[in-house]
């Protein structure tokens, strides 16, 4: 894996140099006409406010596609049914070092409910909420890529 993206630089890192590494699902849902969703982060957590895509932190002994499945029922009702691991980038933010298990979720059943009192837009390039989480940019721009938008920054 590549080095960090480093968010923040400027600030304090918490744990300092040896501070472990926190493995997190993010799950990257796609409709059909192309849209994705993001979500805000909620309130009271760090960058509350800032527009990601849905995940959370692995428990013990869980994949990437296990701990997806379980958050995207926690925060937003769904239950998924076809989930594609895609890439994997690891990010420095101040208060943590987080490895982004980046999973594209192609098909799920129920409907959107905002579990943590987050927000959520269905978005295409170039977005139009923000601020956007830092470990959010890089998949916009593979999205970019991917759709053959070339030099496309966000």
């Amino acid at each position: 894996m590549k080095s960090p993206l480093v968010a923040d630089a400027q600030l304090p890192r918490e744990g300092g140099a040896e501070r472990a590494v926190v493995d997190v699902a993010v799950g990257v849902l796609i409709r059909p006409d192309g849209d994705f969703l993001l979500t805000s982060r909620p309130v009271g957590k760090v960058y509350a406010g800032y527009w990601e895509f849905p995940g959370g932190k692995f428990e013990a002994g869980e994949t990437a596609e296990q701990a997806l499945r379980r958050e995207l029922f926690e925060e937003l009702g769904i239950h998924t049914q076809r989930i594609e691991p895609w890439r994997q980038m690891l990010m420095d933010y101040p208060h943590a070092l987080v490895r982004l298990h980046f999973c594209k979720v192609w098909q799920w059943s129920g409907e959107l409910q905002m579990r943590e009192d987050q927000s959520f837009a269905w978005q295409r390039l170039p977005v139009t909420v923000s601020p956007v989480l830092p470990g959010t940019v890089p998949v916009l721009t593979w999205l970019a890529e991917e759709r053959g938008f070339v030099g496309a920054t966000f």
